[in-house]
This record gives structure tokens, sequence and C-alpha cells, in this order.
């Protein structure tokens, strides 16, 4: 056998893992790879995923380096791959990995996307991907707010209590939100994201949206720095990690 360096794209319906990254009793999506590999290689195997999504959060782009011993062919090694993970993770793109490829300190950014479902009968086909949001939102309102995460500023207040990171200064490139019929769209890309960010900042636009906050709160919210002064937080199962930007 021959150990190799391979740089895989994978997507996957996180409903049923506890997040990404392997935890001592649950089920994640990196343990679950890490099994379905170990039995097509009979060797060990690891892992180092790009971003550590929470419990139920979804990927439609998530990057990781992968080492492990196997001789099957590079253009061959997806489908076999694919042939033994659960139906609900997929390898959607394998090459070797570049020399000197670190899945942590390359991305330029990421993108990530939120779906709110505002219809008054849930949708069943996507329970579990979405947001069932049944009261009125205001999407104009949204947008507006959304305009004020741009920039590089300190995010603490969207940052969940158990990010201890020192550091909470990040860059917003773009944040937009759409509405589609009976769905409202929440766009984000930015250059590093803390634990919970994401969804603290869409549960604070959706307050703007139900007309309880005004557009102009988010600069208070921003200014306080403290998580408490910041909505709720948005479920797990409306987030979709939609790309990873290595500037290739």
């Amino acid at each position: 056998m021959a150990t190799r360096e391979i740089k895989a794209i994978i997507a996957y319906d996180g409903t049923n893992y506890h997040g990404w990254a392997i935890q001592k009793e649950d089920v994640t999506v990196e343990s679950t790879i890490i099994d379905s590999l170990t039995k097509l290689t009979d060797a060990e195997v690891t892992i180092y995923g790009t971003s550590r999504t929470d419990a139920g959060v979804h990927a439609k782009c998530q990057v990781a380096k992968i080492i492990l011993d196997t001789k099957i062919p590079t253009e061959s090694l997806r489908e076999v791959i694919n042939k033994y993970l659960p139906n609900d993770i997929v390898f959607t793109h394998v090459e070797d990995a570049p020399i000197g490829f670190n899945p942590f300190t390359g991305p330029i950014d990421k993108s990530y996307q939120y779906k709110i479902h505002t219809g008054k009968v849930r949708d069943v086909f996507e329970f579990g991907r979405c947001w069932n949001y049944t009261y009125p939102l205001d999407e104009n309102l949204m947008q507006e707010a959304s305009q004020k995460f741009v920039g590089t500023k300190d995010f603490r207040s969207f940052a969940s209590a158990r990010d201890s990171r020192p550091d909470s200064i990040r860059t917003i490139f773009e944040c937009n939100v759409a509405r589609n019929g009976e769905w409202v769209i929440i766009n984000i890309r930015g250059n590093r994201f803390m634990y919970n960010m994401v969804r603290n900042m869409v549960g604070t636009l959706v307050e703007i949206g139900r007309g309880r906050w005004k557009p102009e709160c988010i600069d208070e919210i921003i200014e306080a720095k403290d998580r408490q002064c910041a909505g709720i937080l948005a479920p797990a199962s409306g987030l979709f990690l939609m790309h990873i930007n290595y500037g290739d």
C-alpha cells in the first residue's frame, strides 16, 4: 500500500450527525467517513476538514485533506469511496493534494447560505433543511440591515458564549437577503467565522424582518460586544456551507 494525500470536496446532509468533527460518543460526519474509508483500505485514515460545521448543519462544499493508504487510481477513487459511504454523504470531487496544501490556513473566504421557509404550511420535502418560520418577514428591512455586517468589524456579539477565542475581528465581504416566493434566502461570505456566528446573524436579521427591531440596531449590537444584545440563535437545519475559496 502507498500513503497518499488526497484533497476532497464533500457534500452532506447534516441532519443525522452531531456536526463534522469527531465526538467521543456521538456519530459525526468525520467519524462516519473515517469508518467507511477504513473499511475500504483496511488501514488507518486521517482527515483534516476545513470547517467544523455544527450538529445539523449541511455542506455542499466541505474541503478536506485525507491521508490514506491505497493504490486505487485517483480518477477512480471518488466512485469507489462513494460506494462505502451512507446516502447522506458524498464525495463530489477527489484529486491528489497539491504540495503544501493546508485546509486550515489556505482558504481566502467561505460562503454560507441560510434558508427560511415562511409558508403557513411546512414544506415536508425540505423539512430539516430550512427554518420553518410561519410569521411574515420583511426581506427589504432584512436586506437593509444585512449591509451593516459588511466590512471588517468586531463580531463578538454574534459569537456563542462557548467561543473563547480572543480574536473576534472578522471581515464580511458580502451579506444579502432575497425572497423567492415563500422562501427568504440569506447569503453570507467572509474570511472567517466564529462559533455560531452565522446563525446568530440570521436570528438577528429575523428579529428585524418581524419588525421588532430597526435595521440601525445592528450598529449598536456590534458596538456592544455582548452576545445577549443580538437576536436568537437560528436553527442549524437551515444553514449550508456553500463554498470554500482557495483562490484556485
